[in-house]
Formats: C-alpha cells, sequence, structure tokens
C-alpha cells in the first residue's frame, strides 16, 4: 500500500487520501479549532484489534463539548465505527488512528457557533515513536523551560489541537538542546506530565503520578493505573516536584504513541541505574500483551477489525 492509495474517512464516507482536501481558509487551520484523538490498532492472533476504542471515542466527544462544539455531525457509534472502516479499508494490521473534529464552513469571528464541524478519520503506519532502542534502553528527557498550561486558560482534559504548539515549543526546544523529550511543570511548578505522555516515578515499589487537575489524564495512563495494580503495586496520585524525579528509583511516560518509556536520565542526572528499570519493562510487558491479546484485560479493551479489500 502507498500514500496514493489510501484511504481516509471524511465527512461520512471513504475517498482516497489524496482526495481528503480541505480549504485554505478553513477556521480551525488559522486558529486550532478542532478536538482530536489518537488511537492504535494491533496485530494480534485474531486479527487487528483497536485498543481502548470506545474510550478514545468516548474523550473525542467530551473534548468537543470542551470546546464548545454543540450539534456534531456524528455520534460515538458512527466515528467507532468508521475508525473500524478506514482500517480495514487500508488493510493495515498495525497503525495509527487519527480521528479529528474541526471547525469549517465558517468561524472567522472567533466562536465556534459561527461555523460547522466536520469530521475525519486517517490512519498511517507507526514506528517507535521515541526511537527503537528506547523500550530497553530509556530516553533522555529535560525539565522544559515552558511551563504546562494552567487549566483556566488552555482545558487540559481535552485534546484540542490549538493546545499542542505548547507541546511543540517545548519538545523542539528539548531535542535542539540534544534531550529526546520535554518534562513540563504546571503553573506552581509540579511536575505536570511531557509533551505527549503522563509521568510516573516509581520509589520503594511504589508508583506516583501527577493529579489529574491540571494534566490530560490519558487511556495510556489509565490502563497503567489497571495493570499495576494488577501486578500487586501501589499506585497513588500526589504532587511531584522536580527533584522528586531525581531521586527517584525508576521514571516512565506512558502514552497512546510512546506507549511505556523509561527515563534514563533527566536534566543529566541518571535516574535509578540509567537505564528503563524492573518496574517499567515488567509493567511495558503487560502493557505489549494487553494491547495484543495476550493478557486477562485484552477482553475488555480490543476491539477488533474485519479486514477486508479497499475501496475502489
Amino acid at each position: 500500500m502507498t500514500a496514493d492509495h489510501s484511504y481516509v474517512w471524511l465527512n461520512g464516507r471513504l475517498v482516497e487520501s489524496r482526495d481528503a482536501n480541505v480549504p485554505f481558509l478553513t477556521p480551525a487551520l488559522h486558529y486550532g479549532i478542532a478536538v482530536f484523538e489518537g488511537i492504535r490498532c494491533y496485530a494480534t492472533p485474531d486479527g487487528p484489534a483497536i485498543f481502548r476504542l470506545s474510550d478514545h471515542i468516548e474523550r473525542l466527544m467530551g473534548s468537543a463539548r470542551v470546546l464548545g462544539f454543540r450539534d456534531l455531525p456524528y455520534d460515538r457509534e458512527t466515528l467507532a465505527q468508521a475508525a473500524k472502516e478506514t482500517v480495514a479499508a487500508n488493510r493495515l494490521d498495525e497503525c495509527y488512528i487519527r480521528p479529528l473534529i474541526y471547525l469549517a464552513e465558517g468561524g472567522w469571528n472567533l466562536t465556534v457557533d459561527a461555523g460547522r464541524p466536520h469530521a475525519g478519520i486517517a490512519v498511517w503506519p507507526w514506528r517507535a515513536y521515541l526511537g527503537a532502542d528506547a523500550l530497553e534502553n530509556g530516553v533522555r528527557a529535560n525539565i522544559s523551560s515552558f511551563t504546562r498550561h494552567h487549566p483556566n486558560v488552555m482545558m487540559t482534559k481535552a485534546k484540542i489541537a490549538g493546545n499542542y504548539a505548547n507541546s511543540v515549543l517545548a519538545r523542539t526546544e528539548s531535542m535542539r538542546l540534544g534531550f529526546d523529550e520535554a518534562i513540563l511543570l504546571d503553573p506552581q511548578g509540579y511536575v505536570a506530565e511531557c509533551t505527549g505522555e503522563n509521568v510516573f516515578v516509581v520509589s520503594r515499589g511504589a508508583l506516583r503520578t501527577p493529579p489529574a487537575s491540571a494534566i490530560l489524564p490519558g487511556i495510556t495512563r489509565d490502563s497503567i493505573f489497571d495493570l499495576a495494580q494488577d501486578a500487586g503495586y501501589t499506585v497513588a496520585e500526589a504532587p511531584i516536584t522536580r527533584d522528586d524525579l531525581y531521586c527517584a528509583d525508576e521514571v516512565f511516560v506512558c502514552g497512546t504513541a510512546a506507549e511505556v518509556i523509561g527515563l534514563r536520565e533527566i536534566d543529566m542526572r541518571p535516574i535509578g541505574e540509567g537505564r528503563s528499570g524492573p518496574v517499567t519493562r515488567e509493567l511495558q510487558q503487560a502493557y505489549h500483551d494487553a494491547t495484543i491479546g495476550r493478557h486477562p484485560r485484552s477482553a475488555g479493551w480490543l476491539e477488533y477489525v474485519a479486514l477486508r479489500a479497499a475501496t475502489n
């Protein structure tokens, strides 16, 4: 399959990706007035399966409500089925899925009520987000000079497209400094999250993660709560300071794109053994097993896709 023959679900029908275009004068492009999700489909012994699809679509609809959309063109069931149809049409066993609800047909007066929301879903093959050796060795991070959004400045519980300028600024800075990822502090100076992942600290066998108040509580984060508790670990939401990170036995991040990745170094300070630690590796394996149908939780988290021939 090549990009010229891939398919995008756009406003209710599958079209070839080269025809999935929006006009230049679309307010979502100019103002970031859109909400989206990142979802993964995995190859399993029973065929391709989408991880926690219903939860992702539910969050997408919640993000749309937070942004202020009132009348959406499609309901949850339609969008979930469209995601499956798009994966099937592209004949992919594993891929990243990107649903997007965006403001179109008006909205130049800076209100969502002056336009109409459109919706699209694209899929594409996925590779290791933070590098091929990140699973085993972990990655290097630094504390960003950029602060994470105040929850009354940009709604932190919604995946609003415009919010991610903050992430782009932070990660670009960190990568130009030679790091792999950025950790952002909240307006009070406590650890918030990374540019696209939530943060966990492991100390003496117990896990802590920042409270949900000023972050985007990820679906992968929620999965880690369950998997860690299944494995006998205690998991708590509690404020985390910058120096808590330096003194931790392990620090790892998690998200749909990154999955579960250890931080081997933060601000040029080695964390723990200076590589992914044993708790991180155990949860990496449990998460991997859950995504490919080899974990007791897989049955409740996977929705299977019936592959078919692509639409002509």
